[in-house]
C-alpha cells in the first residue's frame, strides 16, 4: 500500500525535471541539426552575413510572443540579456575566426570544452558546486567529444587559442542564462540577446566589407530554419528550462550536440562514424547518465522538503 501510493508521488516530483531534460534535449537536437543545414549556407555567403540574417529574422519570429513583456522590462532585463548576447556573439565571432588557423575536428572537440567549463564558472557566481556524480560525468562527458571530434596532431596553434576562447564564452552563456532565468522573464531575456547578436553581426559584417543584402535564394531555406527553430525557438526554449535546472545540468544535456550533430549528418549527408566515433558518442551518452544521477536524487529530496514545509 504504502510502496503503491510512494512510487506516484516521486514521479510526480520528478515530472517537471524531466519534462526540463526532454525540452533541452530537443532544443540540443535542433542545434546538431544545424551543422548540416548550415554547410552549404556559409560556403554561398560569408558566415558573419549568415549569422546577421539569422539571428535578424530570430529576432522578428520571437517578437508576437515577446513583445508584451518587453514593454515592462526595466534596465535589470536589457542589461542580463545583453551581457547574455555580448557572450553568445563572442562565441560565434571567436569560433569563426579561430577556423582560419585551425582544423574542424579540433575546432569541434575545443568548443565542446564549454561543458566541463560551466561547473567551473557556476561555482563561484552561483555557489552552485558539482557533485561528484556530475564531475565524473562531465569528465567522460569530455574525452567523449575528444573520440568524436579530435583528429590529426595534437599542436597548439593560434586559432586553437581563439577557439578556446569561444569555449569560454558560450559556457558563460549558459551559467547566465541559468543565473537570470529564474529572476526574470524568459521570452524577455531570449529577445535582448537574440537582437544583440543580430546587430552586432550586422555591424561587423558591415565593417568587414561584407554584401548583407540581396541574400542567395539558395541560402533563404537555412536562414528560415536557423532563425525561427534554431534561434527563436530553440533559444527561447533554453531561457524558460534553464530556469528550472542548474547550470551543470543543462551542461551534461547540451554535450549531445555533437551526437546529434554525428547523427543527422550520417541520415541527410552519408557520412560515417568510425568505431572511435561511435566509442566518443557512446561516453558522452555514459556522462550525461552518470552525471544526472545525484541530480534526480536531490531534486526529488528538495520536493519532498518544500511538501514537508507546506503541510506544516
Amino acid at each position: 500500500m504504502s510502496t503503491n501510493s510512494t512510487v506516484p508521488a516521486r514521479l510526480r516530483a520528478l515530472l517537471p525535471s524531466l519534462l526540463a531534460d526532454a525540452g533541452l534535449a530537443l532544443v540540443t537536437l535542433i542545434w546538431g541539426l544545424t551543422f548540416v543545414v548550415v554547410k552549404d549556407a556559409v560556403a554561398q555567403v560569408p558566415v558573419m552575413t549568415f549569422l546577421a540574417w539569422r539571428f535578424g529574422v530570430g529576432a522578428v519570429a520571437l517578437l508576437p510572443l515577446s513583445f508584451r513583456s518587453l514593454r515592462k522590462a526595466g534596465r535589470r532585463e536589457w542589461v542580463a540579456g545583453a551581457l547574455i548576447g555580448v557572450s553568445l556573439f563572442a562565441g560565434y565571432v571567436l569560433q569563426t575566426a579561430g577556423l582560419q588557423w585551425t582544423t574542424a575536428s579540433k575546432t569541434g572537440f575545443i568548443t565542446g570544452l564549454y561543458v566541463p567549463l560551466v561547473p567551473l564558472f557556476a561555482w563561484p557566481l552561483m555557489r552552485e558546486k558539482p557533485s561528484r556524480n556530475a564531475i565524473a560525468g562531465l569528465v567522460l562527458a569530455t574525452v567523449g567529444l575528444g573520440l568524436l571530434s579530435l583528429r590529426g596532431d595534437l599542436r597548439v596553434e593560434r586559432g586553437d587559442l581563439l577557439v578556446l576562447g569561444c569555449a569560454v564564452a558560450f559556457a558563460w552563456q549558459v551559467v547566465l542564462i541559468a543565473y537570470f532565468a529564474p529572476r526574470m522573464p524568459a521570452l524577455t531575456l531570449a529577445q535582448v540577446q537574440i537582437t544583440v547578436v543580430a546587430v552586432a553581426s550586422a555591424v561587423v559584417a558591415a565593417l568587414a566589407g561584407e554584401q548583407l543584402v540581396p541574400l542567395p535564394r539558395a541560402v533563404w531555406g537555412a536562414v528560415a530554419f536557423n532563425g525561427v527553430l534554431a534561434t527563436s525557438v530553440a533559444l527561447g526554449l533554453q531561457n524558460w528550462l534553464q530556469g528550472k535546472t542548474s547550470a551543470t545540468h543543462a551542461a551534461l544535456i547540451f554535450v549531445l550536440e555533437p551526437v546529434f550533430a554525428a547523427m543527422f549528418g550520417w541520415i541527410l549527408a552519408g557520412e560515417t562514424l568510425d568505431l572511435r566515433g561511435w566509442v566518443g558518442s557512446a561516453m558522452i551518452l555514459a556522462g550525461m547518465i552518470v552525471g544526472q544521477r545525484n541530480n534526480r536524487s536531490g531534486a526529488a529530496s528538495e520536493n519532498k522538503e518544500d511538501a514537508l514545509a507546506t503541510s506544516r
